[in-house]
């Protein structure tokens, strides 16, 4: 019996052990059977599944039963955590095939065991980096102290409490700080380490998508050989492949560098200079905020606070050199740590001194500016390092198009499948376009969206996400809405958002208004959501650095080829909040009228949403919200 045919009759078998029987479903065992064949084959699959699949157990059953070694990537840590305590364990239970599993993450999630030794050997003001800054807790400290002592991962995720960013950066290396195993003194002990020696044993691994990225293009240095990779939110990853290739420049790396090097250098005016400069080159990115830096762009002063980091990194390097090989082994372990840093600090400075062609730059952030440096084209990478190496599977509800050219899988064997989902969308939900809304640029949109708002929020009875393209949209429909909703009313910033989720969910009146991170991600099933809002279609900004330069490179089709999947893709993401599950009814309302007159992409973006009834009138949504409302 071949693997397809054994995965299908597998998956069927593990089907009856889930909750409530486990109904058939055509789509998750074609799914399977294409998985299987890739692997068999030694060859690619492309997998659109819709909500409602069950795509994660479609290819974790032919993965396992094929006996090959495994890599899962996710872009998410929700469906990290679902595969890693979920999914697997279920298999585990109930696959007749044993299998060892295990979840590596990157560097930085681990707790540093050579950093904590260092602050209880020399006492906090001289053994914490970055004492000197007030966001660093001392009781959260306390905690990570009392917590290391029990755990047997060092993950932060296990940690009972959720420690400021820079509260877990006195704690924690990333990898650009990491001496190595070998060369730390505690390297013997270090969780991330024993964490990837679990993972070279097991037979499944699972890994975010950003360190598989990283492990893609240092050509294998993280993960061991793997024989399948499996990409699960597959849309994201040309992105995350972009970013994992380039790097980020900030003034932060050079004060860092400085509270690292100040407890074993003797050297107080190299430490004054590295405070200093890092500070100026903060200052000095920040004429460039939000603009992508051309050839030629940099302004002197940016090219010589530049050249000025690069300096006192090596003034640094040198200093570090001279320190005595018999030292303690707290300042060995500071000064491994620091070397590295400055070693990659004067390289990615000489990096963005003198760009490599193919890659693009720009400076983002508000209080911390930040130079980042991102690859244009990401499918040499790809098709090079992943798909010339292993079978490969790409799956995600919403797989744009032209996914294979932008990832340079068309030079290999693949095949692409759309699997459906099967839910029944024609008679569970409306797709209510606002037709009679003002064009989103005119001057009366934005009371026309809010009235809008108002009205099918009260129909609905609460139950409500509203999903905004930017920040001040939905801080002013927050301001509108505040004094006029008998609901409570969530928004986006006012706590982390895993409680507002769950807040939302607990509260069945209530509202939730969100921007871009909710519109991937969530999972809201019941009644609590019937209504999602969209106030606008999702089109990237026309001045973002990086799809910029992909506009460039593609030219005269750029709308097409860049704007236009990016906007299907995030739509389609974001109206795919609502039906969650069977029993799931409600109404995507789409506040933007291009959706109903655009007669030059309306309908691609129409084909990438799920097969709702549509509808241009108000009254019909409102209707069905309301039926929904009082069932």
């Amino acid at each position: 019996m071949g693997l397809s045919e054994r995965s299908t009759t597998a998956l069927a078998a593990v089907a009856e052990e889930l909750p409530g029987g486990g109904e058939d479903r055509p789509g998750q065992r074609e799914m399977t059977q294409a998985v299987a064949d890739a692997i068999t084959a030694n060859t690619h699959l492309i997998a659109s599944a819709g909500t409602g699949t069950g795509k994660s157990l479609a290819y974790l059953v032919p993965a396992i039963l094929s006996g090959k070694r495994t890599v899962i990537a996710t872009a998410t840590k929700a469906l990290q955590d679902q595969l890693a305590n979920k999914d697997l364990p279920f298999l585990e239970d109930h696959l007749d095939v044993p299998f060892d599993y295990a979840v590596l993450k990157g560097r930085s999630n681990y707790v540093c065991r050579q950093r904590l030794h260092e602050i209880e050997a020399e006492g906090e003001q001289l053994g914490l980096d970055v004492s000197d800054d007030a966001n660093v807790d001392a009781d959260d400290l306390e905690t990570i102290l009392d917590w290391v002592k029990r755990t047997g991962t060092g993950d932060r995720a296990e940690l009972p409490i959720e420690p400021s960013g820079r509260t877990w950066a006195a704690v924690s290396v990333g990898p650009t700080e990491c001496p190595g195993q070998a060369k730390c003194p505690m390297g013997g002990t270090c969780f991330a380490e024993i964490a990837r020696e679990r993972s070279k044993a097991a037979d499944v691994v699972v890994v975010n998508t950003y360190l598989y990225a990283l492990d893609l293009v240092t050509e294998g240095a993280i993960l061991d050989q793997h024989d399948v990779a499996i990409i699960d939110e597959a849309h994201q990853i040309e992105d995350i492949v972009a970013g994992a290739a380039g790097f980020e420049l900030t003034g932060g790396r050079l004060r860092n560098l400085a509270n690292t090097i100040k407890a074993i250098i003797a050297d107080d005016g190299l430490v004054s200079d590295l405070y200093d400069i890092g500070d100026q080159l903060g200052l000095d990115l920040e004429p460039h905020m939000g603009n992508r830096l051309h050839d030629g762009d940099m302004d002197d002063d940016l090219a010589r606070s530049l050249n000025r980091a690069r300096d006192r990194a090596n003034r640094a390097l040198d200093a570090l050199r001279k320190i005595p090989k018999e030292s303690s082994p707290d300042v060995i372990g500071k000064k491994e740590r620091a070397t590295t840093a400055a070693s990659h600090l004067v390289m990615d400075i000489d990096l963005a001194l003198d760009m490599v062609d193919g890659t693009v730059a720009w400076v983002e952030g508000q209080r911390n500016p930040s130079l980042k440096v991102a690859s244009i084209d990401v499918s040499n990478v790809l098709s090079t390092h992943l798909f010339s190496n292993r079978a490969t599977i790409l799956t995600s509800a919403t797989i744009p198009p032209n996914l294979p050219a932008r990832l340079g899988l068309d030079e290999h064997v693949h095949k692409t499948i759309d699997v459906g989902s099967p839910f029944d969308f024609a008679n569970a939900g409306l797709l209510y376009c606002a037709a009679h809304m003002p064009d989103p640029r005119s001057d009366d949109y934005r009371d026309a969206v809010h009235n809008e708002i108002e009205a099918l929020v009260m129909a609905a009875g609460g139950r409500t996400l509203a999903l905004f393209t930017s920040w001040r949209s939905m801080n002013l429909a927050k301001e509108y809405l505040l004094d006029r909703l008998p609901y409570q009313l969530l928004a986006q910033g006012d706590s982390p958002k895993q409680v507002l989720v769950d807040t939302f969910m607990e509260d069945e009146e209530s509202v939730l208004l969100a921007t871009m991170s909710f519109w991937q991600g969530v999972d809201i099933p019941g009644r609590a959501l019937s209504c999602v809002i969209i106030d606008r279609l999702p089109f990237p900004r026309p001045d973002d650095p990086l799809l910029g330069a992909r506009r460039d490179l593609v030219g005269s089709a750029a709308f097409r080829e860049i704007d236009l999947p990016r906007t299907s893709m995030l739509l389609a993401q974001g109206a795919g909040r609502l039906i969650r599950s069977q029993d799931d009814r409600g109404v995507v309302a789409v506040l933007d009228s291009r959706l109903a007159t655009s007669k030059s992409y309306r309908w691609d973006l129409i084909k990438a949403l799920p097969p709702l009834k549509r509808t241009k009138s108000r009254d019909e949504a409102i209707d069905f919200l309301k039926t929904i409302r009082d069932a």
